[in-house]
């Protein structure tokens, strides 16, 4: 590979960052919900026993779990559309670039005013393509602020929200261990009859 790369080759790069990017956000999502089943599970099993210190200490972490997990989801759809806009943008100012270019030869060849006038309203176009390249950056500058004034807000989610969580778990447990006895009884019951005959 040479010491300069092409256009294309950093083209490549840039798109291979933004894959990257998305797939280690997304596996930052699921290492979060492992968490998040892990805090439940502990949550749910300190409430069986009657253990408060421990049910808070699991829900402290579960509601932290919670807010870190809707941050980074909001994090990569954000980064997901600015990523379109900025494909979008390309698209357009190559269409734009294109366009400038066949009304500049255009207007050699026909050496008519109306194109002069024309090129003048593609350069207009152009410097638009200037101002939304500027707009995106105050975006993603208006974006990074958001992010960082969400940072650690665990307050988002509120107890009952947790409380209800848990219980629902606790709920699911009880139905299966209840499926579970009445099955064993059924197998006993089918057990006892085989015996008798």
């Amino acid at each position: 590979m040479g010491l300069f790369k092409t256009k294309q080759e950093k083209e490549i790069e840039k798109k291979m960052l933004v894959k990257k990017t998305i797939n280690q956000m997304n596996k930052q999502i699921s290492k979060l919900e492992d968490q998040k089943k892990v805090y439940i599970s502990a949550a749910k099993r300190a409430k069986k026993l009657g253990l408060m210190n421990q049910y808070n200490l699991a829900v402290t972490g579960l509601k932290m779990t919670m807010a870190q997990q809707k941050r980074a989801q909001e994090m990569l759809l954000n980064f997901e559309i600015t990523s379109q806009m900025k494909d979008m943008t390309v698209m357009t100012h190559e269409f734009l670039g294109g366009l400038s270019l066949l009304s500049k030869e255009m207007t050699k060849l026909t050496n008519s005013k109306d194109f002069a006038k024309v090129q003048q309203q593609f350069e207009a176009a152009m410097e638009g393509v200037q101002t939304q390249t500027e707009q995106m950056d105050i975006y993603l500058d208006m974006s990074e602020g958001e992010f960082n004034a969400h940072t650690g807000d665990t307050n988002a989610i509120s107890d009952d929200e947790i409380n209800s969580l848990i219980d629902q778990e606790l709920a699911m447990d009880e139905v299966s261990d209840d499926d579970i006895d009445k099955q064993l009884d059924e197998i006993s019951k089918k057990i006892k009859e085989t015996n008798n005959n």
